[in-house]
């Protein structure tokens, strides 16, 4: 052993040792830390203890007329210190009993709470919710535990802020021929007071009946605010009222209408919007709306539920704030509580005006919700105005759609046909152009070949992506459609939801708890479309690099794909989209069937080229421009080398 390796081992002995020296140093001030801390919670639960048991020998020694005297002056305190921050008219509407109110009408039973003066829950009459997987009680709409309506408040310059869903109103009902009104009254000083008026209609009308006038009015409330506006506060949580926690959660969100229909998109974090005409609590097939006749700003927010126990789906919150003027003693608003009815939403007025709140329901936007509006939805009503079942119905829309992009399939087809002809040329054309270096010729050699027999590159792409729009247009409509809700088909006993044939006693990732028959079959076609199709472009992807790939992608894993995404989807979808691969496998045999392989080859070769476009021209050149710079390149290249 060296000298070097004995000083090694005697460093490492020594760094050893003072280590533990330094843990052992270490670890006895923590110990002296945390018997120093349980000596001082031991002292404090000592002393705790002391006082308790003076206080309790202090109660003994007492008197029942000393105790009396002690607890009023408690009280006397603790009242005192409320009128303070209350007032005295404030504080007499603290004290009181909750008195709820129903009001009903053919549509909907309104309950009314005269704490905070507010509309505490809606129930509509004619839809049922999901209630321990039965459908068995009315939807509500929101937990009326959750619901407030207030107007913050402060008093004297104090920064503290009151509430007035926290005090109870005087509340009065009157029942008219054609409508109740309902009117709510608070006084908040000696001569400042508000006044909720609710006025619910019963005309047989849904789209007066689900809309309920609210008029704010107000006399001195300039003392009590913090501005020159009224902050309304508006809260609730909304019921879980569908089968599917996870789809009725994405479909419900906060959209409020500034000439544009917004949509938040961001669980938690708040969002400021000016000179608004509505903002609406938005539920997958419900919404509770709150319009203003004067443009109002509004902050907004919302959460989701935790997870399904949690007994609600999303948490709204809005803060209005509308402008004050003290000579205004009312403020003309109106609630929505209903369906996202298309046929309802659309004839809602208020103040004289139409409300376009049927932009709520998701159409698919501009590019593709003028098909749902003016085609797909009328159709689908005419049909049910017939007494057809919707099972029968979405059969009728779907041979409908097929035929009106037949031809658009026909020309898809008979471009993949034409592509399929010419591949003898295609493949002596790559014999030709082996060399990766000589890509640019061969495409040049390709695209002459196309102009020569006259077949245009974008033949087979321009059909699917004109199509392709209405097919989107149906993804968007059937599961916004709330005429599906309830509505049963064979085996699903509800439309608008999944259909489970059976329920899993466990949860598989990325598919579900249950299997869904409707999702099923629609894989089945699914992947028998696919393979028919790829087995149709075999012909012109064979030997090219990837096609083992994209026969993987296109035929086994798309499949896959959509049976776990459409697993929970609506079943009427499943359905639609069953029906749509079906036909179209039919519709593409019936073509295959009419149409000569052969007879196509002889007419593209006979065919008599045209003159070349400008675009074609332009495109050709810029491939031999290409072409000559990439044979510079690879010429200097040679030369560095």
């Amino acid at each position: 052993m060296d000298k070097n390796t004995i000083i090694g081992i005697v460093l490492m002995i020594g760094l050893f040792v003072g280590y533990s020296f330094y843990q052992n140093h270490e670890m006895k001030e923590q110990q002296e830390i945390l018997d120093q801390k349980a000596k001082s919670e031991q002292l404090a639960r000592a002393e705790q203890v002391a006082m308790e048991e003076a206080e309790r020998m202090l109660e003994e020694q007492m008197t029942p007329e000393e105790r009396f005297l002690r607890d009023s002056l408690a009280e006397l305190e603790r009242t005192n210190g409320e009128i303070s921050r209350h007032g005295a008219t404030l504080y007499q509407s603290r004290q009181g009993i909750v008195k709820m109110e129903s009001v009903r009408n053919d549509f909907f039973e309104v309950i009314f709470d005269n704490r905070g003066g507010k509309i505490a829950n809606v129930l509509l009459n004619n839809h049922t919710r999901y209630a321990e997987g039965e459908r068995t009680e009315k939807v509500s709409l929101m937990t009326p535990e959750s619901a407030t309506m207030g107007i913050a408040m402060k008093r004297n310059g104090s920064t503290e802020q009151l509430n007035t869903a926290n005090y109870f109103f005087q509340q009065s009902v009157e029942a008219l021929e054609d409508r109740t009104v309902v009117t709510m009254h608070l006084d908040v000083e000696v001569d400042a007071w508000v006044e909720y008026i609710y006025t619910i209609y019963n005309t047989g009308e849904a789209q007066r009946d689900y809309l309920i006038d609210f008029v704010i009015k107000q006399h001195n409330l300039n003392t009590m605010l913090a501005g020159n506006e009224i902050s309304l506060l508006w809260k609730s949580r909304s019921n879980r009222n569908e089968r599917s926690f996870n789809n009725e959660s994405v479909a419900s969100t906060i959209i409020y209408y500034d000439g544009d229909v917004e949509e938040l998109d961001s669980d938690g974090e708040r969002e400021e919007a000016e000179d608004i005409n509505w903002v609406a609590f938005k539920q997958q097939y419900f919404s509770s709306v709150l319009f203003s006749k004067e443009p109002i700003n509004a902050s907004l927010a919302f959460k989701t539920a935790p997870n399904e126990s949690a007994g609600y789906v999303k948490e709204f919150d809005a803060t209005l704030s509308i402008p004050y003027s003290k000579d205004k003693a009312q403020y003309d608003m109106a609630f929505y509580y209903g369906p996202n009815e298309y046929n309802v939403m659309k004839e809602v007025m208020f103040d004289g005006q139409q409300t376009n709140l049927e932009e709520i329901i998701p159409m698919g936007g501009w590019l593709i919700g003028w098909w749902n509006k003016f085609v797909t939805i009328p159709i689908f009503n005419w049909l049910s105005n017939h007494g057809l079942g919707f099972g029968l119905i979405i059969l009728l829309l779907t041979i409908f759609v097929k035929l009106i992009i037949l031809p658009l399939t026909y020309k898809s087809y008979m471009s993949t046909a034409k592509m399929r002809a010419i591949r003898p040329e295609i493949e002596a054309i790559n014999q030709k152009y082996p060399n990766p270096d000589d890509a640019m010729k061969k495409q040049q050699a390709t695209m002459e070949l196309y102009q020569k027999v006259g077949i245009s590159p974008m033949g087979g792409c321009l059909p699917l992506l004109i199509q392709m729009p209405i097919l989107w247009a149906m993804f968007r409509f059937i599961p916004a459609s709330i005429e599906l809700r309830g509505e049963s088909f064979l085996w699903a006993e509800d439309l608008s939801t999944y259909d489970s044939v059976l329920d899993l006693p466990f949860n598989i990732p990325f598919y579900g708890d249950h299997i869904s028959l409707f999702a099923l079959l629609m894989t089945l076609s699914l992947f028998g479309y696919s393979f028919i199709t790829y087995k149709q472009q075999a012909a012109t992807t064979a030997g090219q690099p990837g096609a083992g790939m994209m026969k993987f992608m296109m035929v086994y894993f798309m499949p896959l794909m959509m049976l776990c995404v459409m697993n929970s989807f609506s079943s009427g979808l499943c359905y639609y989209y069953f029906l749509s691969q079906i036909f179209t496998m039919i519709i593409m045999f019936a073509i295959r069937r009419s149409v000569d392989d052969e007879k196509v080859r002889e007419k593209l070769l006979s065919h008599k080229p045209k003159k070349k476009s400008k675009f074609q021209e332009r495109y050709e050149e810029a491939l031999r421009q290409q072409q000559e710079q990439m044979t510079v390149n690879r010429e200097q290249r040679r030369r560095r080398n």
